[in-house]
């Protein structure tokens, strides 16, 4: 009867103590650096607010803020947004030399900074693109940093072409192949216009777009302009009677009022490309593996024989895409 006893204890105590199976860890934390052209559109609001909502949930860690635009307020701009969303410390960095100066068409820009606390006032107190990217990059496990541009690729071309610093060793291509897992752009088109149409983030640095593209070693994934353009977002955000003092609704509610092509919402070019950064695109998206072909005048084609990259392709309804994106973009700051 005793051993009985004892071997029902152990029983009992065999299922308390040993650890639950693993498969429901979450994984890691996607590094993700930012790079931006945030001024002639607005998309780019939405896109900073997903990536700081699914930075919230533990999705990803944000390791910079870049900008591939250097109109005047772009810095403290992308400070306003990091700050809003208490996150002040992240770097910011500015492209240098010759590079595109997009100013916000409907002056959301001037107004957010007039608005909103921000401690960078300026471009002079941003880092160097260039600087930031390779400090950054130098400083982080091999394989491990996804890249998302929804903006130009002039600070693509820039960090490929760069020399060994103080920072690395490496020269940029290697630097890149060494450190970067993935690269993600909102750019070009892959739809029955390809080879016609020339997408503006691919054609306004066309050279930089093609020296980027045609050289870059790691694997790239693009969202392209057909992707977001039947997706609208930001009206919930705006008619959303709870959320005040928000400079994610300030502008969306200033853009959408103004542009009659709104009225359901802003086309989700940029927001597609954050998504897929971080949570990847098979729960969204298909994908056509090939690599693509960048012209010098800014239009693109494609070669189904390629390796590298990946163009998505519509899978989840139109509905359900704004419903997640929106469901992101209302997010609110952690207190």
């Amino acid at each position: 009867m005793k051993s009985y006893q004892t071997s029902v204890l152990c029983f009992i105590l065999l299922i308390f103590f040993i650890p639950a199976p693993a498969q429901n860890k979450k994984p890691p934390p996607v590094s993700i650096i930012f790079d931006t052209d945030i001024g002639p559109d607005y998309d780019d609001v939405g896109a900073m607010a997903l990536l700081h909502a699914m930075a919230d949930s533990g999705e990803c860690r944000i390791l910079a803020t870049i900008a591939s635009n250097k109109h005047p307020y772009i810095a403290a701009v992308l400070n306003v947004i990091n700050t809003y969303f208490n996150r002040a410390q992240i770097p910011i960095g500015v492209v240098s030399g010759e590079a595109v100066n997009e100013s916000a068409r409907e002056k959301w820009d001037s107004l957010l900074v007039a608005a909103y606390p921000h401690a960078i006032q300026s471009n002079d107190q941003a880092e160097n693109a260039l600087t930031l990217y390779r400090k950054i990059l130098a400083s982080q496990p091999d394989k491990s940093v996804t890249i998302v541009t929804v903006g130009f690729l002039t600070n693509m071309a820039n960090l490929l072409e760069s020399k060994p610093d103080r920072f690395s060793p490496l020269g940029g291509k290697d630097l890149i192949q060494q450190k970067v897992k993935l690269l993600v752009s909102m750019a070009a088109r892959f739809d029955s216009e390809m080879g016609r149409f020339k997408e503006f983030n691919v054609v306004r640095d066309a050279a930089a777009s093609v020296t980027a593209f045609n050289n870059w070693p790691t694997t790239v994934i693009f969202s392209g302009f057909e992707i977001g353009m039947p997706i609208h977002t930001g009206l919930p955000i705006v008619n959303n009677p709870a959320i005040s003092n928000s400079p994610v609704k300030d502008v969306f509610s200033r853009c959408t009022s103004l542009n009659p092509n709104d009225k359901n919402g802003r086309n989700s070019w940029d927001e597609t490309a954050v998504l897929v950064a971080v949570r990847g695109y098979q729960r969204y998206f298909n994908a056509v593996k090939g690599q693509i072909i960048c012209n010098a005048d800014g239009s693109n084609g494609w070669n189904i024989n390629g390796q590298r990259d990946y163009y998505l392709v519509q899978k989840k309804s139109i509905a359900e895409m704004e419903r997640i994106l929106n469901d992101l973009i209302m997010h609110q700051p952690k207190k």
